[in-house]
């Protein structure tokens, strides 16, 4: 049977995985994926980011369909705290971004109430403090809080730059307030000095200015704690939980939240599992998983 390629897919500036991998280690060998293994911000001090908190499985809902999981654990000390992050290469800058995840307000096992932290973004490294030429944007979603405020929200944030110690970051940012427990699909338009994000369909902000970014990015899920608002520590460990089902980008392209769920539609009964068209950056960029 013969099947026509999505029109972005025919354009050849597409990226899309919809994690059909049969193990993780298929996901870095084909997929292209980095797991972190290193040290650092953000999240708990002393924590590890542990590559074994990355899984593919069967989706529950869904016959056929495939998923990825990311699962972060604490028992309320940094020995006993681990965090997650899965990272592709960095040679993504404007364009239409859009993924489709699972938060939770609740973990998997253990007491609830640690300030956890689930994500997608996009981001260059931070080479130093104020670093003019640091880019990120990304989707946050804070189901027990955190960072001074109990409420439960969801933050879209573009940056212009940031010092980490001591903390001051200039940045524009957008809160959804209210559980978003379940999935959901985050989108991100980046295009002609505007950065315009989507939830479920639906534009929630447009940022720019000095908060668009400059230079390639690599795009990101993360599941970490914010230091310092652990629960005790515990016998039990505390497991938190964040699936992805697919992510998508068309390089150098506005889609509307329409165009992209029949591309990624078109995509699937294609039976196009993954598929990279957009181009190394020239030259092309060290791709770190550590930030």
């Amino acid at each position: 049977m013969l099947f026509c390629q999505p029109a972005a897919a025919q354009a050849g500036q597409v990226f899309f995985d919809d994690f059909s991998y049969a193990t993780t280690q298929q996901l870095q060998r084909e997929g292209g994926w980095t797991p972190r293994s290193r040290a650092g911000h953000p999240g708990v001090e002393g924590a590890r980011w542990s590559p074994d908190g990355l899984s593919v499985l069967d989706d529950e809902s869904q016959r056929g369909n495939r998923l990825l999981r990311l699962q972060a654990r604490t028992d309320g000390s940094a020995a006993g705290t681990e965090q997650v992050q899965l990272c592709h290469q960095r040679k993504y800058l404007e364009g239409t971004y859009a993924a489709r995840l699972r938060f939770r307000d609740a973990p998997r096992q253990g007491a609830d109430g640690d300030p956890v932290i689930q994500t997608f973004y996009v981001v260059s490294p931070l080479r130093f403090d104020f670093d003019p030429e640091f880019s990120e944007l990304d989707w946050e979603y804070l189901p027990n809080g955190g960072w001074g405020s109990e409420k439960t929200r969801l933050y879209g944030i573009s940056w212009q730059t940031v010092q980490l110690q001591p903390w001051k970051a200039y940045n524009q940012a957008h809160e959804e307030f209210g559980s978003l427990d379940g999935w959901h699909v985050l989108m991100m338009q980046i295009l002609d000095g505007r950065t315009r994000l989507f939830v479920d369909g639906r534009q929630v902000a447009e940022h720019g200015g000095r908060n668009y970014p400059v230079v390639p990015m690599s795009i990101n899920f993360n599941l970490w704690f914010s230091p310092g608002g652990l629960l005790p520590p515990s016998a039990e460990a505390r497991v938190w939980e964040q699936d992805v089902d697919w992510v998508f980008h068309a390089r150098n392209a506005r889609l509307s939240p329409e165009q992209v769920m029949a591309e990624v539609a078109a995509l699937r009964r294609a039976g196009t599992a993954r598929l990279d068209q957009v181009p190394a950056a020239q030259p092309a960029l060290e791709s770190r998983c550590d930030f």
